[in-house]
């Protein structure tokens, strides 16, 4: 059976410009590889209004109990200004033991880690008890509408079980071993507009200022203190990441003002009950203020842990033979797809290390590469032990 070098198929991949939602091919030339270890292997095209179509990858060997699936995303953000690189990030290279290009970090070098360990898995265990999965997405970086939230959706209507799925994000703030993630904090954005009266300066009474009122309002949530924290998560924070008052003439007294904030929330509270919070806030202060409010919200997943079990500490354990480091049980961090995909199954991440994920001249250590080929070896020799 092939076995695959995990350097030269995370080479092989970076060189696809896939862009979100651009699947540039490389979703194809995936699918050729996971059929030659044996693979049945379908590309899912997911289209909606007004959100490009973007194409995901569903793969299985095998049809017995247990299910063990890796998910990850194929899809990268722009390079930016590649005169800024040291090298075409489409073009990879290797300089001074690490591999530099667009993805290499985030998170095509995961990706040719796991088919790597897979192929090895696969060439000493041809008759392993129990099936293994990838859910491969084109839409992780991007609006996540037609990727993995439609994937699983996709799997539920088809009763495909998932018994474990291991998510391959870089989870490592510095050093491979130092961190895997068991849940994410839910994140919401309010874009909150608020309608004043417009008017000269010289004559205020005639007018109502939208701006002192949003002012007020983004005061009164900045000093919102909605919990201390929980054992496995960090407190809520708010951050206000836009102020806008499109107003040209100095002596104008403006007729909107408008705000947009997101909140990073711990499993204390729900989206629903965040915004139940707000809107009164939003109500009380603009009724006081002869103004009135236009709020809209957007949820990007809501707050989730999954409980280690005996899989997350095994996981744990091999990570810690590898790298001599215990990984932390952590949920600190942005959003990812393991939001949708705990819906119907456990799981957890584990990855790289994140440091240049999204920089300039992105790159992965060859070190941490091989590693990670191991740990994911170990992973599945245990888990079909």
């Amino acid at each position: 059976m092939k076995i695959f070098n995990e350097v030269i198929l995370a080479k092989e991949l970076i060189k696809f410009p896939s862009i979100t939602p651009t699947d540039a091919g490389v979703m194809r030339f995936l699918e050729k590889k996971l059929k030659k270890l044996g693979f049945k292997t379908k590309i899912i095209e997911f289209r909606e209004k007004n959100f490009k179509p973007v194409k995901n990858l569903y793969a299985k060997l095998g049809n017995k109990e247990p299910n063990f699936c890796y998910a990850g995303h194929l899809d990268v953000v722009p390079p930016g200004n590649i005169n800024d690189w040291t090298i075409n990030p489409f073009k990879p290279s290797i300089k001074n033991g690490y591999l530099i290009g667009r993805g290499a970090n985030d998170m095509k070098s995961s990706i040719a880690a796991f088919v790597s360990a897979l192929s090895t898995f696969l060439n000493n265990n041809n008759n392993f008890n129990g099936s293994i999965s990838l859910l491969i997405t084109g839409d992780e970086e991007g609006d996540a509408v037609n990727g993995t939230k439609k994937v699983v959706d996709y799997l539920k209507k088809r009763k495909e079980k998932i018994d474990f799925c291991l998510v391959g994000e870089p989870t490592n703030p510095n050093k491979l071993g130092e961190m895997i993630k068991i849940g994410r904090r839910g994140s919401l954005t309010g874009k909150l507009k608020i309608n004043g009266v417009q008017g000269h300066v010289a004559y205020p009474h005639r007018a109502n200022n939208p701006s002192t009122t949003i002012i007020k309002i983004l005061k009164e949530l900045k000093d919102l203190k909605f919990d201390k924290g929980t054992k496995d998560f960090q407190p809520t924070n708010l951050e206000i990441t836009r102020i806008n008052i499109d107003n040209h003439a100095d002596n104008v007294i403006p007729g909107t003002a408008e705000a947009t904030f997101n909140i990073r929330f711990n499993n204390k509270h729900s989206s629903k009950s965040i915004k139940k919070r707000l809107n009164k806030i939003f109500k009380r202060i603009c009724k006081k203020n002869k103004s009135n409010y236009i709020i809209e919200y957007r949820v990007s997943g809501e707050a989730f842990l999954t409980k280690p079990n005996n899989t997350t500490y095994m996981i744990q354990n091999i990570i810690k033979k590898i790298t001599k480091i215990k990984p932390k049980l952590s949920t600190t961090g942005g959003t990812s797809d393991a939001r949708f995909i705990r819906k119907i199954s456990p799981c957890l991440e584990f990855g790289l290390v994140g440091k240049t994920m999204h920089k300039v001249d992105e790159a992965v250590s060859l070190k941490d590469l091989k590693n990670l080929k191991k740990i994911y070896q170990n992973i599945l020799q245990e888990y079909f032990k």
